[in-house]
């Protein structure tokens, strides 16, 4: 059976795949931090435990919250205050709802500015986990790149209101 084609224009489909395959770690650290944590309280049971467990569970953690983020503004599912909004005519909710995206593109752009400096100055301390000793620089440089695929799906759901963001 043939797949249907992407609805998306091909300058959005990049977008919506790295979207996807976000979603798709996020799932894998989610199951990597209940994996840790069930064994660390299985072995605890027999006397041992998982080596650097707090690590391993902080790390999935950070990644989890960088992946999930495209994926949730693909799919409108941050917080809104529909209460004010359905009391307004067509028009206001229009112009309300683009000055958010607009906002909200911007405040993508500066966080995802902000986490790749603040990666770079990880990298230049030479932070680290407490217990693996794992480099950390690399997941604000994650987030950085997560908040610029979200800034990229609120330009497309700013310019395209509608439609939906997905393959």
């Amino acid at each position: 059976m043939p797949q249907p084609k992407p609805n998306l224009p091909a300058i959005w489909r990049i977008p919506a795949c790295a979207t996807k395959m976000a979603a798709y770690v996020a799932w894998a650290g989610i199951f990597a931090m209940m994996a840790v944590t069930c064994a660390d309280v299985v072995l605890r049971r027999f006397g041992a435990s998982v080596p650097g467990a707090y690590d391993l569970v902080r790390i999935s953690g950070g990644v989890v919250v960088a992946m999930a983020l495209p994926r949730t503004t693909a799919v409108k599912g941050h917080v809104a205050i529909e209460y004010f909004f359905r009391r307004m005519g067509a028009a206001g909710r229009l112009a309300v709802d683009s000055l958010m995206r607009v906002l909200q593109t911007g405040g993508f752009v500066y966080a995802a500015c902000a986490m790749w400096r603040k990666g770079a100055a990880l990298l230049r301390e030479g932070e680290v986990t407490p217990t693996l000793q794992v480099p950390v620089f690399w997941l604000a440089w994650l987030m950085a790149v997560s908040c610029l695929l979200s800034a990229a799906i609120t330009l497309f759901h700013l310019l395209r209101p509608g439609k939906e963001f997905s393959l």
